[in-house]
């Protein structure tokens, strides 16, 4: 789990068992509570609460002298998947089944383009950091990332090898807000083809998404490319008002933040 991350331990280790019994890990039932009290070293109370939310997702049966079980098997999920629950939530769920390979990272002159997108004066110096996660079946999306120079001043490759880019804006006094993003379609050129594992021209997903943080200021711009066969996003239609209402709100339920 990572260190510094703001949310609470029982979540942590909440958000940990969730993706141990999506992956097909506790099929015989979950390690009795001590077992997991020594695993994650906390007390008691912090792994009953964290058992409670995997109750109340109707993953997990709990009977005093019987154990935890599986209310019904879990196959492993075919592709990678992360609920909107919330910009970091979804951060550590992804960070705990992946790895990330950073390919460069360097503090350069914005673009035309980037400055405009994160509203910064024509030449200013922005990190621009390109990166591939992966997980045990291979890679799964090629990301590139630009922030001003100033927010991401106390961290580079290194770190960025270890936790993700809006954990270290978090740590570093940025209160992420929202982020808006569009998603389209883009085949894959040579290189970006030999780093993900396809053929030149697969279609690949293409990500836009500009972070912002409480303030509505830009903090982050980023460009990703996803394989189709590996990542999954799911959206759920609800109607708003009567059995006549023609208004429709869209609500995320799974997406990919980085």
């Amino acid at each position: 789990m990572p260190h510094a991350t703001p949310l609470p331990k029982y979540h942590q280790i909440y958000l940990v068992l969730r993706e141990h019994v999506a992956e097909g890990r506790y099929r015989d039932g979950l390690p009795a509570e001590l077992r997991l009290v020594q695993q994650f070293g906390v007390a008691r109370a912090t792994v009953r609460k964290a058992l409670e939310r995997l109750e109340t997702d109707g993953l997990i049966d709990r009977r005093p002298g019987r154990g935890t079980r599986l209310r019904k098997p879990v196959e492993p999920a075919a592709k990678e998947t992360a609920r909107l629950g919330g910009l970091l939530e979804n951060i550590v769920s992804i960070g705990l089944r992946t790895q990330v390979q950073v390919l460069s990272c360097n503090v350069v002159p914005a673009p035309v383009a980037i400055s405009q997108r994160l509203v910064l004066p024509a030449g200013s110096r922005v990190q621009r950091a390109v990166r591939v996660r992966s997980n045990h079946e291979g890679p799964l999306s090629h990301i590139t990332t630009w922030l001003p120079a100033g927010l991401a001043r106390h961290f580079g490759r290194r770190e960025l090898a270890r936790e993700p880019i809006l954990l270290l804006l978090e740590r570093a006094g940025v209160r992420i807000g929202r982020a808006a993003q569009s998603i389209s379609a883009r085949p894959a050129d040579a290189t970006v083809s030999a780093q993900l594992g396809v053929k030149p021209g697969t279609a690949l997903l293409a990500v836009d998404r500009l972070v912002y943080d409480v303030d509505e200021r830009p903090v982050q711009w980023l460009q990703g490319l996803y394989r189709s066969d590996r990542y999954q996003y799911e959206m759920q239609l609800s109607r708003v008002g009567g059995l006549a209402a023609k208004v429709w709100v869209s609500t995320e339920l799974s997406t990919q933040f980085h």
